[in-house]
């Protein structure tokens, strides 16, 4: 499980716990703290403006880069694994493109956080181009109320994932925000939380 911009919060801890019961082996890893932002979320005072200046200055393109202390460059990967990334984690999970991944969940309203933005030497490929890349099934929640992953840009991520040529199960809301899942979120929405987290299990114990 790959984190969003708020860092390993309460309900990334009470969801790997769920998946855990559920008989997967599950990994967190804080990729802020393995760039030297110390702490466990970004609701500890500075943590947020820290995380967000790291993510300012460490290339995203490809997500971690290789010879960091990121676990998803360095860990083996077991023949039946699965990714999941809300927010900017769902970005993030393009690192493991090409590899043995049998899954990828992006879930939250966010898809993987794409913006409409130019190609810059800090970030060369623009999402749409990524997605065309993946070589595992993939699952998205996003919504008609989001800020970032605006539906305008929804339609052309939708059209690049489909052009894979891997399965997407596509979900969209008209009237979820960004961050529905996520408790402290002002755009929090517990009853698309609660109608998200069974389309996710049987996509996991389908796909993995």
């Amino acid at each position: 499980m790959v984190h969003h911009a708020h860092g390993v919060t309460a309900d990334y801890k009470i969801d790997a716990y769920r998946l855990a019961q559920l008989g997967f082996n599950v990994l967190v890893p804080s990729l802020f703290n393995m760039f030297g932002v110390p702490g466990t979320n970004a609701h500890r005072p500075g943590r947020r403006a820290a995380g967000q200046a790291l993510r300012r200055r460490v290339p995203r393109q490809d997500g971690p880069r290789p010879g960091s202390t990121s676990s998803i460059e360095w860990a083996p990967i077991p023949a039946r694994t699965a990714a999941i990334g809300h927010c900017m984690g769902g970005r993030l999970l393009d690192s493991v493109r090409g590899r043995s991944i049998r899954g990828c969940a992006r879930s939250s309203s966010t898809t993987l956080r794409v913006r409409d933005e130019p190609e810059t030497s800090h970030r060369p490929r623009h999402a749409f181009k990524l997605a065309r890349t993946l070589k595992c099934a993939s699952l998205v929640f996003c919504g008609g109320k989001d800020f970032i992953a605006t539906p305008a840009i929804q339609g052309p991520l939708w059209e690049s994932f489909m052009a894979n040529g891997q399965p997407v199960e596509w979900h969209a809301f008209s009237d979820a925000n960004h961050g529905f899942r996520h408790p402290d979120n002002d755009g929090f929405q517990p009853h698309y939380a609660d109608l998200t987290w069974p389309i996710v299990t049987d996509f996991l114990l389908r796909r993995v």
